[in-house]
């Protein structure tokens, strides 16, 4: 093997032979092949990699120059799309629904041990969580929508538009507002009142690059904490506010004893964090924008082979065809004849509106063959559809409604999956949107209810988060197998492996409510004179069982039909 000459000028290391040592290629290591690096991720010469060169941006660097981009290309697609958009209704109406209320559970423990009051029992949450669920009903659920600043909704509408712009524009925005202007007879109970805000007014005063203390329109310290919020006046795509839409204003978060003004929620994907800006969908936007186009030339597709269904070929040479157009009006005598024999001889089938071609002589009918969809589109549309799945958190058969193709086994195992994921998002909204909210309302009503509370009881101040505890209940979980499952449900309370509240909390239903209206249907049925059903636990003489048969001996299967 001859070696090059070497370069003139070039120092080069030379053998025992004297020639030129020649560089050996580093043997094959774990999956990176020749490459020098441990970790396939950080290969740089691979075919694959060489030209992957993201960059390292900061949590908020990354996102918040390019937020409107962003947000506005999501709700285009949840505006023109139905994929995108079923997606999202989905999560919205299992997350939140149309009656997202909280079930009052003060903390009656935290407050006997700081406090020393022995007051502070399971009876007194008991009664403290009834009376404040008629203040929270009164004030969420006023016909007057005095609890919306804009008065156009109620509470539980107004968190269903919050978490819709969560899973769309990535964060939600409201301003806690007291009005005793509007308080008075027949008009509103309470002064507190919500007001959305569009996350799009959140940002940098005219327009400003992100600054030491000021991220994204959040107002920061030199801990990092977010300490207020620059609003803008107005929104800046409405034209009839222009003057306004220049104009922010810097909103304290907060007042100096802790009561909320701005309720700001959004998913924290990494530590510095301060706003959202990425919906649920936007990991796969181009692939929701490619299915479009293909749904949209596959209609195409399909609607010229409709019109273009059929047409008749003659052997009408290209010569002959072009001495005919360039004569004006003129046709051989040929097509003449053609036309002549179609108008003269048409054939007609009794009962059939059209005809049926009666072909000249060498001409012949052609029929186009139209395969639409085509054989690939299922499987793409398909593919497409469990990538959109896994980004918004879904099953595969949720986003496309269609369950053919699984078992029982399989959508309870889909649906549990969904159901973890689900119940995160619904617990992190409750705990960074609802809960501040409902604070702002336990407090006033702590100041002009006459709750039950004992004596020596400290100010709602001192212990906000023990005395404004709940749970937030949305729309129950429901049930693929009604029998078997609610049969486990009993089976796992009897075995004290499940909460009767917790089950209860699953299908969206208060379990005080439950027990309340079980007492009163029960003494419907005797005031009727009616036998009690098994499930009363009563005996006919009128008294409890003492030792009711366990379920496992009580439930039995539905009898064939």
């Amino acid at each position: 093997m001859t070696t090059a000459p070497p370069a003139v000028g070039v120092p080069q290391i030379l053998d025992a032979s004297g020639k030129p040592m020649v560089r050996k290629s580093l043997p094959a290591r774990a999956l990176v092949g020749g490459s020098s690096v441990p970790y396939d991720a950080a290969d740089f010469r691979g075919p694959h990699t060489a030209e992957w060169w993201p960059y390292l941006w900061s949590a908020d660097g990354e996102l918040n120059p390019y937020r409107d981009t962003i947000v506005a290309r999501m709700r285009d697609m949840v505006r023109n799309d139905g994929w995108a958009s079923g997606a999202i209704t989905r999560v919205l109406d299992n997350a939140v629904g149309a009656n997202f209320r909280p079930i009052f559970k003060p903390d009656f423990k935290a407050l006997a041990h700081f406090t020393g009051i022995k007051g502070f029992d399971a009876q007194w949450a008991y009664e403290y969580s009834k009376a404040l669920d008629a203040s929270y009903r009164t004030w969420a659920n006023s016909l007057g929508n005095w609890s919306d600043v804009q008065r156009r909704l109620t509470v539980p509408q107004m968190f269903r538009v919050a978490f819709r712009h969560k899973l769309i524009d990535g964060d939600c925005l409201a301003m806690m507002q007291w009005r005793p202007e509007r308080c008075g007879y027949g008009r509103a109970r309470y002064a507190t009142a919500v007001q959305l805000i569009d996350p799009d007014r959140l940002g940098n005063p005219t327009y400003q690059f992100d600054q030491k203390n000021m991220r994204g329109g959040c107002i920061v310290d030199d801990d990092d904490v977010t300490v207020g919020y620059s609003i803008r006046r107005a929104h800046q795509g409405d034209w009839w506010s222009a003057g306004d839409s220049l104009h922010w204003d810097p909103i304290p978060r907060e007042t100096e004893f802790g009561r909320p003004i701005i309720v700001h929620d959004f998913d924290s994907d990494r530590a510095g964090q301060h706003r959202g800006g990425a919906g649920i969908l936007t990991p796969v936007v181009q692939r929701l924008k490619m299915l479009i186009r293909y749904d949209v030339a596959e209609l195409d597709a399909a609607l010229l082979n409709a019109i273009f269904g059929a047409w008749i070929e003659s052997p009408f040479d290209p010569a002959t065809a072009a001495d005919a157009l360039d004569a004006g009006d003129g046709l051989s005598a040929y097509q003449t004849n053609r036309v002549d024999y179609h108008n003269e001889a048409p054939i007609r089938i009794a009962g059939v509106g059209g005809q049926l071609p009666g072909l000249f002589a060498g001409e012949q009918l052609k029929q186009l063959d139209a395969k639409r969809p085509s054989a690939n589109f299922a499987a793409f549309e398909k593919a497409v559809l469990r990538n959109v799945a896994q980004a918004a958190g879904l099953s595969a058969q949720q986003v496309s409604n269609d369950w053919s193709d699984v078992n029982y086994s399989s959508a309870r195992g889909a649906m549990l999956e969904f159901w973890k994921t689900m119940t995160r998002r619904r617990d992190d909204f409750a705990t960074g949107f609802c809960a501040p909210i409902i604070s702002c309302l336990v407090e006033e009503a702590h100041e002009l209810e006459e709750l039950p509370l004992p004596a020596g009881a400290p100010d709602f101040v001192e212990f906000r988060e023990a005395y404004s505890r709940a749970k937030m209940v949305g729309p129950g979980r429901g049930w693929i197998d009604p029998v078997n499952e609610v049969k486990g449900a009993i089976l796992g309370m009897d075995a004290g492996l499940m909460d009767y509240d917790d089950l209860c909390a699953e299908q969206g239903i208060d379990g005080d409510d439950m027990i309340e209206m079980r007492a009163q249907t029960i003494k419907r049925f005797q005031n009727a004179g009616v036998p009690l059903p098994s499930w009363a636990g009563i005996m006919p003489g009128g008294e409890a069982m003492a030792s009711p048969t366990p379920a496992t001996q009580t439930i039995t299967d539905p009898e064939a039909v």
